[in-house]
């Protein structure tokens, strides 16, 4: 009896398939499971941390939380000291002792885990590769409301007030400098002003930065583990946020020395930084109605008082309740008695909303434009003498919340 001999054809045949399949399953699985370009797909926030290195360590660290849905974005400015219990290593000590521009994934993670939220890109810029961006970019505009000179510094410090396009090698000194006798507030507040104005202008920039020579160029100045394609894609997204309606958050807490090193402690074990970063989140996703409802109030915060710090810390709190505060500093003199708000909008309902925040009733009016809605102003970025909208004096009657018999 003989047996039929299997045809070589099917074997070939079954090959195929087979080879076919694997493909088809290989395919399917890395564009599937790729967290990176998961992070563009679906109804998602995508958040990115920035981190401003000098010397080997993160000089400022910023998580940028945007959703392209509102083009709405958030972004928190989480100091190096922050203490907590670092993961990693398992035990308490400095967010950035875990930091190493080589490898940014542990950093990262360590932030996602204060935050409560999952870190999808990182990126590192050092101080003189900064410069160099910022040059690529052709310049970078800051507003700043006080001129700045310092003389026993190398190079001297020489800001002048107003609006003005910094280089790169001014960009290098504003976000770096240190000035005798000023708040650390001040030196944060300095510093998240460009980390925005940055922002904003690689917007402005972003199709420029396409053309292949800038391109290579231009990503060989930070470092990242992202492809090109979703280097490009980020870039894209980022480009389109409203950075008009973006506010800067500060982790605050309180400072203790533990082994010798001065940490910020998250206020309430970190419960409140994870909880503002989630109301944060649900107003980006919110399809809010209504232009009022959509912007962004100006506020101006003086120290009319002889407490220091009290500005800073008013500033903050001001910028957790949704408010852009754009300058920090000291008023006329330190004796006012009572706390004010200056309204230049000429919406009373928004002025008293702001003075339920802190409880103060004392509002002077200096309205400029009566008979325009606010929502039709279009800020002329070249006029020097635009004011906030709103001016918050500190008076003594104020206990750092609260103004004291409303």
């Amino acid at each position: 009896m003989k047996r039929n001999k299997a045809d070589p054809s099917v074997f070939l045949l079954a090959a195929i398939v087979l080879l076919l399949a694997a493909g088809s399953v290989f395919i399917y699985i890395f564009f599937h499971s790729n967290p990176e370009d998961e992070a563009f797909t679906g109804d998602r926030v995508i958040n990115t941390l920035f981190v401003f290195e000098d010397q080997g360590k993160p000089l400022a660290s910023y998580v940028l939380m945007h959703y392209p849905a509102t083009r709405r974005a958030a972004i928190f400015d989480i100091p190096g000291e922050v203490g907590m219990i670092i993961q990693q290593i398992n035990r308490v000590d400095r967010l950035d002792t875990v930091y190493n521009s080589k490898d940014i994934g542990p950093f990262s993670a360590e932030m996602g885990n204060l935050l409560g939220v999952q870190i999808n890109f990182s990126l590192v810029i050092n101080r003189e590769n900064l410069g160099k961006m910022v040059d690529l970019l052709e310049g970078v505009d800051i507003f700043i409301p006080s001129p700045v000179e310092i003389f026993d510094e190398t190079p001297p410090v020489l800001f002048p007030s107003g609006l003005i396009r910094m280089d790169g090698d001014k960009a290098r000194l504003f976000v770096s400098y240190t000035q005798s006798g000023e708040e650390q507030e001040l030196t944060v507040f300095r510093r998240q002003r460009f980390f925005l104005s940055l922002i904003k202008r690689l917007g402005e920039k972003n199709e420029e930065l396409k053309n292949p020579a800038l391109a290579r160029m231009f990503y060989s100045l930070f470092s990242s583990s992202m492809g090109q394609h979703v280097r490009t894609r980020l870039f894209d997204e980022l480009a389109d946020i409203d950075t008009d309606r973006t506010n800067i958050q500060s982790v605050g807490g309180n400072v203790r020395e533990v082994s010798g090193q001065v940490l910020l402690f998250p206020f309430y074990d970190g419960s409140l930084i994870k909880e503002i970063v989630r109301q944060s989140l649900g107003s980006l996703t919110r399809q809010q109605e209504g232009s009022l409802d959509e912007r962004v109030f100006t506020v101006e915060v003086l120290n009319g008082s002889e407490i220091n710090g009290i500005a800073g810390r008013t500033a903050e709190l001001l910028r957790s309740f949704g408010y852009d505060v754009i300058s920090i500093g000291n008023a006329d003199r330190s004796d006012y008695e009572k706390t004010e708000i200056i309204d230049r909008s000429g919406l009373e309902e928004v002025v008293k909303a702001l003075g339920e925040v802190i409880r103060c009733e004392n509002i002077r009016s200096e309205a400029i434009i009566s008979d325009i809605p606010s929502t039709e102003i279009e800020l002329n970025l070249q006029n020097f003498e635009y004011r906030s909208d709103f001016t918050l004096i500190i008076g003594r009657d104020f206990n750092g919340r609260y103004v004291s018999g409303g």
